[in-house]
């Protein structure tokens, strides 16, 4: 019954705890643990930053420490893929948008696997409003940059009038759908993954709970988790890496209309 019962609620670790409630008319401004983990991420990433100046100027060590020797590996990681999938001689101004969005999502992924800690991109309405708000950020600089040019996108240079009428609506949708594949394609790597830590996880502590064989055999799920969590650190890297080169290749459309 105990085994039953932990293993039926795996995904108990994503519920969203009110913390300290407060309510402004129809408006729900409560302290979540969800909120809890934002502040902790920003004041780690500023916190990471600053740990790699020098604390009497403020400035970079002409021979890095353990702190900025990480900071220039990430940057150097962000600068190719800005450099490569985005073309152009305006890519780098760019950087420090890539740059942000692949150190915030690389943050909100690793502190989830933190026990009793929270994942904020497991959540689809966490990582949807993410991309939104990146999709409708490139959707203005493309029209900023190439005025009504910008409908170009959904019809491809050569294209007959016959296959305009076909072809436009199919563009269209395939680009609307463009902040949702980002989102669904983040909260779903990270959502599975962690679930299946608990689920493992669980599975060990229901066998604790007996004597006998059954208590032994509690070493394999606990065995098994060390290459899962292993599995799921490398997914969480990759993911935050596709997300921002995805947002790359949609900059790079956005600024040089095919």
């Amino acid at each position: 019954m105990k085994l039953i019962t932990f293993l039926s609620s795996p995904l108990e670790q994503f519920e969203i705890l009110p913390l300290f409630s407060l309510n402004i008319g129809n408006f729900d401004f409560s302290i979540t643990n969800q909120t809890i983990i934002l502040f902790l991420i920003c004041f780690f990433i500023i916190t990471l930053f600053f740990a790699g100046l020098k604390p009497s100027t403020q400035s970079l060590f002409i021979v890095p420490n353990r702190w900025q020797s990480i900071i220039e590996g990430m940057y150097m990681l962000v600068l190719a893929m800005v450099t490569d999938n985005i073309g152009g001689k305006k890519n780098q101004f760019f950087f420090p948008l890539i740059f942000t969005l692949f150190f915030f999502i690389v943050s909100m992924n690793l502190i989830g696997l933190v026990p009793y800690s929270f994942t904020v991109t497991s959540h689809f309405i966490a990582t949807l409003a993410l991309s939104l708000c990146i999709f409708i950020g490139i959707n203005i600089i493309c029209v900023k940059f190439h005025k009504l040019k910008f409908f170009s996108l959904f019809l491809p240079s050569g294209t007959s009038l016959a296959l305009a009428f076909l072809l436009v609506p199919l563009e269209l949708i395939s680009y609307i759908f463009k902040p949702l594949s980002l989102a669904i394609r983040l909260f779903c790597n990270m959502m599975a993954g962690h679930t299946l830590l608990k689920v493992f996880a669980g599975f060990a502590w229901s066998l604790m709970s007996f004597s006998g064989i059954l208590f032994i055999m509690h070493y394999i799920p606990l065995i098994i988790l060390v290459p899962l969590f292993g599995l799921e650190l490398g997914v969480a890297l990759i993911q935050a890496f596709v997300f921002s080169l995805l947002t790359c290749i949609y900059l790079n459309d956005a600024l040089n209309l095919h």
